[in-house]
């Protein structure tokens, strides 16, 4: 049984110690095809059916640079305010892992293509934090482990392990920050802030899924705590993989209190990689965290070096799309909205979720409804992010636009959502399926009227004698009648026609 750490206050943690962090985010690439090779860049799939003897690394396999991932690290790294660098190229990261058929990873040690930029976060409260960017380098990602049998999913305890190598050979951009110091209690704030803002952008830029729980986006989270008034960093700890925006936050408040313990108590914090759990938001041990120099790295020397000139980049700098924030500060003019509202939309996740609605055709207050409304619940219910919905803003606007014309009622409208989010199709593949529209068919609706009327004649005498308020009880059971899907409103001028007669 593992031994519960001991933790320190948080508030007694941000007292006595000044955390530094250091934010290493994986990001896999939308490309058609996989870095180095013809195989789908497909997620899931049949174990092992997306390969060949490139990514499996079979002997007299070579490499072939895939062109496009090329292209969208040189467009992350403008995004990012980086330099671009006029020459670079890849190296071999050497270590020994299953999953890795090569026993090596094509990457990037000291030449990447974009380093030394910025990005600005903002918090919850409008704070600006400035986060300083170290690198963006190019990579292939590995294949994937499965643990089976043991407790935990991982291959200790583990009876036998399963590998799939559908994703070796992914392309992938890791974007590693510099150390980030002066946060003190906000630290977990401004790490969860930073991978917002980072999977805003790169979603705006339209070069990933960024779907954290498909780990197209992971974030290694390297935490260090050092004395107030020290002037050395501490020893640092990365907690791997993890795959939430709230498990950033979680992971790294946990590390604090978890290594400030170990600190007051005499101890000395380990170097090592450490796990996430999200069931109770601890880390665990993982193995010793390697140096540079344990990897080995020297030039690939099957891959020629990458040179993009300085037309080029500036021909991809012209290619970047409106980015997040100005998008923000865009829709807070165009739609009249105070800093609150529009920091309620970003911290619920919507602001740019609902712009995209409305680009798709939809109008802001009924695409700010749905977003801030109806499918933030949803959201909380299914315990995710509000971006991580399946549901598109598109498929928001259809909705809205089927409302608007009266081929849905409002209800009707919410089980139409529903259906797109259990995986049931688009908005309208839904309505087909589920038979979902509403009756407009006058003579249909008369009969439901009449049969209303005959069940309950008294409440039909009441609405004779003036008293039209009645009329409610029978739109309610022609509503019943047709499970919903009648326009209440036409129901009703029926009724008192009918009455009226």
């Amino acid at each position: 049984m593992t031994a519960v750490a001991e933790l320190m206050d948080y508030a007694e943690v941000v007292e006595r110690f000044d955390p530094v962090l250091g934010l290493e985010v994986h990001v896999e690439l939308s490309t058609r095809t996989k870095m180095f090779c013809g195989c789908a860049n497909l997620f899931g799939g049949k174990p092992n059916t997306h390969v060949c003897p490139t990514c499996l690394g079979l002997p007299g396999a070579l490499p072939v640079m895939n062109g496009r991932a090329v292209e969208s690290a040189i467009r992350i790294g403008l995004a990012l305010n980086c330099e671009i660098a006029e020459w670079c190229r890849f190296a071999r990261k050497n270590y020994f892992y299953p999953d890795m058929p090569k026993n090596f990873q094509t990457s990037q040690y000291d030449e990447p293509i974009a380093f030394d930029g910025h990005l600005d976060v903002v918090l919850d409260d409008g704070e600006v934090v400035r986060v300083g960017i170290e690198r963006a380098h190019m990579e292939e990602d590995t294949g994937k482990s499965l643990h089976v049998g043991g407790a935990t999913g991982r291959i200790h305890g583990a009876e036998h392990s399963l590998l799939d190598y559908n994703r070796a050979g992914v392309p992938l951009i890791e974007i590693v920050t510099k150390p980030i110091t002066g946060t003190g209690e906000r630290a977990p704030e401004v790490a969860r802030a930073y991978v917002t803002a980072l999977r805003d952008l790169l979603r705006a830029m339209d070069v990933s899924d960024v779907r954290m729980d498909q780990g197209s986006l992971r974030c290694d989270a390297n935490v260090s705590l050092m004395r107030k008034g020290a002037s050395e960093f501490g020893t640092r700890t990365e907690t791997k993989n993890v795959n939430s925006l709230r498990s950033v936050e979680r992971a790294v408040r946990y590390e604090m209190t978890r290594q400030a313990a170990v600190l007051a108590g005499g101890g000395t914090v380990k170097q090592e990689t450490r796990h996430f759990q999200e069931a109770d938001g601890t880390t665990s041990s993982g193995r010793t965290k390697e140096t540079a120099e344990d990897y080995r790295y020297f030039p690939e020397p099957d891959l020629v070096p990458v040179a993009p000139s300085r037309e080029w980049v500036e021909q991809l700098r012209a290619t970047l799309p409106e980015l997040p924030w100005e998008r923000r500060k865009r829709i807070q003019q165009e739609w009249n909205l105070t800093d609150e509202e529009l920091r309620d939309l970003i911290n619920t996740g919507a602001a740019d979720l609902v712009a995209a609605t409305v680009d798709a055709g939809a109008e802001p207050g009924e695409a700010r409804s749905w977003w801030v409304q109806y499918l933030t619940q949803q959201a909380n219910a299914r315990e995710v992010e509000l971006a991580d919905l399946p549901i598109t803003p598109a498929q928001v606007a259809r909705v809205i636009e089927l409302v608007k014309s009266g081929e849905l009622t409002n209800k009707l409208a919410r089980e139409v959502v529903q259906g797109v989010l259990a995986g049931e199709g688009g908005p309208d593949e839904v309505v087909d399926r589920r038979g979902l529209k509403v009756v407009s068919d006058d003579s249909a609706l008369l009969a439901a009227v009449d049969e209303a009327l005959a069940a309950q004649p008294d409440v039909a005498e009441k609405i004779r004698g003036g008293k039209v308020q009645a009329a409610g009880a029978i739109v309610g059971a022609v509503m019943k009648a047709t499970k919903g899907q009648a326009d209440a409103k036409r129901v009703r001028e029926l009724i008192l026609e009918r009455v009226g007669g």
